[in-house]
């Protein structure tokens, strides 16, 4: 098995430090002449002489030069005071609303300052807290200055369909319709994606009738690519011809985006066929040309399946057709050869990558660093790790992921736990799945009391156990042959699932 030498390693990511330095030196140093701005008029001035000529005014009359200077300092001094007051009113102002934001609204909660309600609602939206966005925007509509917005409604009913909260997406469908908004064709298709995105598919096709029928909201390419993009999620592809044989009667030609769709649907789902199909009739097609996305797609697609060949000689085609490859390529390329063992070739895409600047992302890193964990290369794993930190890319929780992992199989305890000393010392947001990868590590290296302790952390954490959580940990007593255990554990989970169907 070829492998990557920690001296390579090291020259490799010295290179990049000194290219970078170099280049940060290599500034642009260019001679500039000072020159006044108003030059052109002021050594110009009113002809003395000649036809027409005027007398010149009379100058006024100056004070002395240190009278001059004290009244223009006071001046000066009455300014910045007003500007002072004027400043820490806002600011107060500014304070006062995330107050009445964030607590009770008190008696001025109808005077709030429009630019922090915005900017509270847009960090809300951004950030999918539906709750906390929705209060946020029930204060802003009690403002005297509020105005109905299209836009703000639509943003929210996309928030709410990614959130999964179709019935709180048509309560404000329905508000902006009362409200006198103008409804169009996107306000419908983000109600549409809200369905489609919660698997009412009844309810999205619907209003997809109702939206033919109704004058300025007829669906277009857009619409059908967002319930497109929701059928194949959900794996419902006889409902994907269904839509594609819809837009063609309704003359709506796919677009690109379209393409690209149903490609990395089809290449997730192994249903490669169909994903070469796609292809090609997009090929054929008009205005349908394949970008870095269609590349990116079709590589992921048969690299994810161990396909190398495959995924090499595609790469060979779109780079020939005149399509380069971006950053996401190279993540990709690297992640193949990586599950396929193939390091040298992983070796080839990183010199290629300094070789033209490409810059390494938090992916890259987690992908590299899996690459040498799956391979037991936990020296490699680490110099990387350590890299990653100077340079200042911040782990997340698939970087974890892969560091417990590969100490797990390493039966590495010690460093087990020097990864939980850093989470301590962070602030990087764990997951279900992080939590899994710890018991399978505590698990397999025989540390039981350990591994049952990850469940009360997990409580702390607020990550709720899974089916996974519950078999790994069964497997771990079982290997060991502690079947009260076991028993202990199945008991829980079969509680746990009980509750969740009363619930539902």
């Amino acid at each position: 098995m070829a492998a990557l030498t920690s001296s390579s390693i090291s020259q490799f990511f010295g290179a990049i430090s000194c290219s970078s330095a170099s280049r940060s030196r290599m500034t642009d140093l260019k001679a500039t002449k000072s020159s006044d701005p108003f030059g052109s008029f002021s050594s110009s001035s009113p002809s003395s002489s000649g036809e027409g000529a005027k007398a010149p005014l009379p100058r006024p009359q100056t004070l002395p030069v240190h009278k001059e200077r004290e009244a223009r300092e006071r001046k000066e001094e009455v300014n910045r005071k007003v500007a002072s007051k004027k400043a820490i009113s806002i600011i107060l102002r500014r304070e006062a609303t995330k107050a009445v934001i964030e607590k009770k609204r008190g008696t001025n909660s109808r005077k709030l300052l429009p630019q922090t309600v915005l900017e509270a609602l847009h960090e809300r939206i951004t950030a999918l807290r539906w709750e906390s966005a929705l209060k946020v925007f029930g204060l802003l509509r009690e403002q005297i200055w509020y105005r109905p917005n299209s836009g703000i409604y639509i943003k929210l009913i996309v928030m709410l369909g990614k959130c999964k909260q179709p019935e709180k997406a048509l309560e404000l469908f329905q508000a902006m319709s009362d409200e006198g908004c103008v409804i169009n064709h996107e306000s419908y298709t983000a109600l549409l994606s809200a369905y489609s995105r919660s698997g009412l598919f009844d309810k999205a096709f619907l209003l997809l009738d109702e939206m033919k029928s109704t004058p300025g909201c007829y669906p277009d390419v857009y619409t059908y690519s967002v319930l497109i993009k929701s059928c194949l999620q959900l794996f419902k592809f006889d409902q994907v011809q269904a839509l594609l044989s819809d837009m063609e009667a309704y003359g709506v030609k796919p677009n690109t985006i379209t393409y690209n769709t149903l490609i990395d649907a089809y290449g997730k789902a192994g249903r490669f066929s169909e994903m070469e199909a796609a292809l090609s009739e997009m090929l054929q097609g008009e205005n349908c040309n394949p970008d870095a996305w269609t590349m990116n797609a079709t590589l992921r697609a048969f690299g994810g399946s161990g396909q190398i060949e495959t995924m090499e000689s595609c790469y060979e085609k779109f780079q020939n057709a005149g399509i380069n490859p971006n950053i996401k390529t190279f993540n990709i390329l690297l992640d193949s050869y990586g599950k396929a063992q193939h390091y040298d070739k992983m070796s080839s895409v990183m010199e290629y990558m300094q070789k033209y600047y490409f810059s390494w992302t938090i992916v890259t890193y987690n992908v590299v660093i899996d690459a040498f964990g799956r391979a037991g290369d936990l020296e490699q794993m680490e110099y990387l790790f350590r890299l990653m930190r100077s340079d200042r890319i911040k782990p997340n929780c698939v970087t974890l992921c892969s560091l417990v992992r590969a100490y797990g199989r390493a039966e590495a305890v010690d460093k087990i736990k020097s990864v939980l000393r850093i989470i301590e010392n962070s602030d990087i947001m764990l997951d279900t799945v992080f939590f899994n990868c710890l018991i399978d590590a505590y698990g397999r290296c025989g540390c039981l009391t350990e591994m049952r302790e990850v469940l009360e952390m997990m409580e702390r954490r607020g990550c709720k156990p899974d089916k996974i959580t519950y078999s790994t940990m069964v497997k771990a007593y079982s290997g060991k042959g502690i079947k009260d255990r076991v028993k202990e554990i199945q008991d829980i989970f079969r509680e746990q699932r009980e509750n969740m169907m009363m619930g539902s």
